[in-house]
């Protein structure tokens, strides 16, 4: 037992209820160009696999108008919102690009990327544009792993208050930080110590 840490009771869970503690990454807008055709989605079933190159994945269902655009086009933007934009990341993940120009709906302004064809989320505090390194995952599990190749970032603020969906119309919003700079080295980061 860790000294001054109490024992925390705890009660079964039904397992498909554990994303709620394991998912509360950051919600992305995630904006996809192919042929002429674009869409804006929700999404926040992703997770960083390494620092250089710098590899997401990210779970895009089959059945999301998204899906194919980003297959097609091998590339795709991850827009991150803010708590200011809860009511346009809400609306957009309840309706289909099939049967609506999200970009219109929700008037969001874009701007075009350095190095791809889907725009960018002007309103987000990030915009990573990304390439597909690997879709080897797709077929089997919707799991496309993309190389961020460009970030354009918002000095301020520096820690925002970004969205994290726990299941069930519940978000968390990132809030308080705390350091522990003094005690961190980077040359044990990524070693499974």
């Amino acid at each position: 037992m860790l000294p001054g840490v109490p024992v925390v009771e705890k009660h079964d869970l039904p397992v498909h209820r554990a994303r709620a503690f394991l998912e509360p990454g950051s919600i992305l807008l995630v904006t996809s160009c192919h042929d002429g055709e674009r869409n804006v989605m929700t999404m926040g079933w992703h997770m960083v696999l390494e620092f250089t190159p710098s590899l997401v994945g990210c779970m895009i269902s089959a059945g999301n108008h998204s899906f194919e655009l980003i297959r097609q086009s091998a590339e795709c933007v991850l827009n991150l919102p803010t708590l200011d934009m809860l009511d346009a990341v809400v609306g957009i993940g309840n309706c289909s690009g099939r049967d609506k120009d999200k970009f219109a709906g929700f008037n969001l302004d874009v701007q075009a990327a350095d190095h791809i064809r889907a725009p960018l989320l002007t309103a987000c505090h990030a915009n990573f544009e990304c390439r597909l390194a690997d879709d080897r995952m797709v077929k089997d599990y919707n799991l496309f792993i993309f190389e961020i190749v460009k970030a354009h970032v918002a000095p301020q603020p520096k820690h925002p208050r970004t969205l994290h969906y726990t299941g069930d119309g519940v978000f968390v919003v990132a809030g308080k930080t705390v350091s522990r700079r003094s005690d961190f080295r980077p040359e044990l980061l990524g070693n499974g110590r």
